[in-house]
Parts: structure tokens; sequence; C-alpha cells
């Protein structure tokens, strides 16, 4: 079984107004000595910490977090703060590992009167700062308002590979699936006090960017090096770093690196994802033995079925990855399922997988959890959302971000369905 881990970007909040407050470094320094950290750049600075008189979760203690070492890092901006897992082998393993870096994170920003929440955009807006560091003010420079506003955090799933020859084989297999983890995950509805209409607006933010989005088929690693280098040699990105492809060969560690999925509210269905992605690159692997060619999906498709996935998450229709035709959004997922059946057996993970993809079906993603907290709290409004409703979004948020056990009537288990996908290039038309 593959080893995969993942990283987590996380807002740091307010627990009172909801907005995102710069306190990273303060957060990688250690608690504050008296109250809220001084001196940094947020403007108002946080509330005070004390009792939870405004509904948020306290939190575990340090003492109650346990298990290996999980890392805390710096992002593009200082309102945010990045955790990663160690290397894992179980569904099990990997959740416990999510929850403690989330605990660590959330540990770090009550010492200073802040709270994290696992929101993909800010609900609220509020000024903006970039973490002190001399690429990022290249970048600030360099992409303008696309770097300024960048406050978005994602969800990278890595994956073990044997060697980047395989990986490249598998970036070739597994782009046309990639969307429908975009749904799934899709939790930014709102955008610095705005509803956008999107499900994962992060996505459209995140594809300002000169490299992002899907990749076309590389072939081979010698064609893959060709042209991360080239893309570089344009002088548009810094360095490799910024090859922000959907799928990549990670720079540092032999793993595929999935960054489509947005930073999901519960830690359950994060784990979850990734379970699903370890299968997907597994089954990509044996299709590649078994000398299955991956489907020349042309490149313009595949932004189609991205930005279907962004606009709508599990609302409504999503492009199938056979046909590229639109289809419900649950038979997607479930053929998802489908396919992957096979590796998820073998694993011991498909009933967990049928019983958590279920959940999410039923309940909703996060997009469709954030938008019903915001207008239930913005009722008087006519529905839409104020700034009420969506520092309830942040509440909700917060204590979901912290949540520890699902509610028992989220695993009811749902059939799967077995209708066989046409390929795309059999579609009519």
């Amino acid at each position: 079984m593959r080893t995969f881990g993942v990283e987590e970007e996380l807002l740091i909040v307010d627990p009172v107004t909801g907005e995102p407050l710069a306190l990273a470094d303060a957060l990688l320094s250690g608690p504050a000595q008296d109250g809220p950290a001084q001196g940094g750049p947020a403007q108002d600075g946080p509330a005070q910490d004390g009792p939870a008189q405004d509904g948020f979760d306290t939190g575990p203690t340090l003492e109650e977090i346990d298990g290996p070492d999980t890392g805390l890092s710096h992002e593009l901006k200082l309102e945010q703060i990045e955790t990663q897992t160690r290397p894992c082998r179980t569904y099990a393993e990997l959740l416990h590992q999510i929850r403690r870096g989330r605990g660590l994170a959330s540990h770090a920003a009550r010492h200073h009167g802040a709270r994290i929440a696992a929101l993909a955009t800010s609900p609220v807006d509020a000024a903006l700062h970039t973490t002190p560091d001399p690429r990022y003010a290249i970048m600030l420079e360099r992409f303008g308002i696309t770097a300024h506003e960048q406050l978005t955090c994602g969800y990278h799933v890595h994956t073990s590979i044997e060697s980047p020859e395989e990986g490249v084989m598998v970036l070739d297999r597994i782009r046309d699936k990639l969307a429908v983890f975009t749904a799934i995950s899709a939790n930014s509805p709102y955008w610095r006090g705005l509803a956008t209409g999107f499900e994962s607006y992060r996505t459209q933010a995140w594809n300002r960017w000169p490299s992002s989005g899907p990749s076309a088929i590389f072939g081979s690693l010698a064609a893959y090096r060709r042209v991360v280098r080239r893309l570089i040699e344009t002088g548009v990105l810094l360095d490799e770093g910024m090859v922000y492809f959907d799928a990549r060969l990670s720079r540092h560690v032999p793993t595929v690196e999935v960054r489509v999925a947005d930073v999901c509210l519960r830690a359950e269905d994060a784990a979850l994802i990734a379970v699903l992605i370890r299968a997907l690159v597994e089954t990509s692997v044996r299709e590649y033995h078994a000398g299955i060619e991956p489907a020349a999906v042309p490149t313009a498709l595949l932004r189609m079925a991205s930005w279907q996935a962004s606009n709508f998450g599990l609302r409504t229709e999503l492009l199938d990855f056979g046909t590229f035709r639109p289809e419900p959004a649950a038979d997607v997922v479930w053929s998802l399922v489908e396919y992957l059946e096979p590796v998820l057996a073998e694993q011991g993970e498909f009933d967990l997988v049928q019983a958590g993809v279920a959940a999410i079906l039923g309940r909703g993603n996060g997009a469709i959890e954030q938008r019903g907290v915001a207008e239930r709290w913005s009722e008087s409004n006519g529905g839409t959302p104020d700034a009420t409703g969506l520092a309830a979004v942040v509440e909700h948020a917060v204590q979901i971000t912290m949540r520890s056990e699902k509610d028992e009537s989220d695993t009811k288990p749902q059939p799967v369905l077995t209708w066989v996908r046409q390929d795309w290039r059999e579609a009519p038309g």
C-alpha cells in the first residue's frame, strides 16, 4: 500500500468578527506572554483570549495532542498557516494526523486570541498582509493584484511513487478525473464579503496564476522536465516552485502532488479525498503496466470540467470524465468510486469510501454548509448574506474544523451506481 500525506492551508481568524488576522509569524514564534501578539501587521489586533463566550470550540490542549510531530509553516499571506502530515498508510492514521495538525494550529492561535478555520477563502473582508520573504516580495511586484489578493487555502495530497518516471505515467492518466475532487471538496462560495456564485471560488482565484490548471499529456519524464524547463526559461515564473499544475511531481519528496482541492471543513472529508486520490494513483500505475494508454482528452475539455466543478460543485451537474458531457453530480462521483473499486476493495477501503461519499452527498460539501449558515443568519436581509451571516459562517467553520467525531446520521451508505460510461471520443456530436 502506497504511503500518502497531505498539506492543509488554514485561515487565522478573529473569533468575534470572523476577519482573517495577520498572525502567522506570531503563531510560529511561540505563545504570547501577555495576551495577543504585539507589533504585528494586523491593524486592529485579535480579540483577547479567554473563556469561550462566543460559542467557539476551545480546541485541544497540547497535552491532548499526541502522535508524531506535524509541521506548521508559513504561506503567502500572514493570515494563513499550513499544516503538514507525515507519510501515512491508513485512513485512520491520516485522519489522526490531520486532526493533530489542526489541533496544533488551533492551540497556537488561541495563545494569541485567534482561532483557525478550514475555509478555502475568507467570507469576511479585511486588509491582507504578505509574509515577509524576498521571493514573495518579487511575486508581489511581478504579479500585482493576483499576488496581493491571493488569500486562498488549498489541500494538497501527496502519494508515493517508485520513481519520477512512474510519476509522469500517473500524471498522464489521472488528469481527466481531477475535476471531481474540486467538486467534492468545494468550500469557498464567499470571497471577502461577496457571494461569488461559485462553489469553489478558490479555484477561480488560483487559476489566475500563469502556470495553473490542467496539463497536457507528457508521455515521458524527459518531456515533463522539458516543459518545466521551458516554462521557467520564459522568465514569467520565478522558479520551479511556481509550476502550479493541477498535479505535478513534488520537488522535495518522491510523490505525485494533487493540488485541485479546497481545504475541507471536515477532517473526515479531507482524509476520504486522500484515500480516493491514492487509489487513483495506484489504479493509474496498474493501467500503465497493463499497457493502457492515457485518455487523450484535450486540455481545453479539462478546463471546462474544472470550471464546471468550481461553479456548481455537487449542486447540479458535473462533466462526466468518460464522455465530458454533463451528468448529475452524484452519478459522476459514484462512477469515480466504481472505477476505483478494485483497488479500494483490495486495500480494505471500499466500504469506508462508500460511507464517506454517501455522507458528503447527503449533507453537502463545505460550500453548501457555508451557504446554509449564511442564509439562516441573514433572513432579515431577504437571505442575502450580510456581515452577521458571514461572521456566523466563520464561527461555524471554526467549530467544524476542530470537530473530532462525525454524527452517526452522516454515515448511512447509499448504493453505488453501476452504469457504464462512454469514452469521451464516442460522445455524440
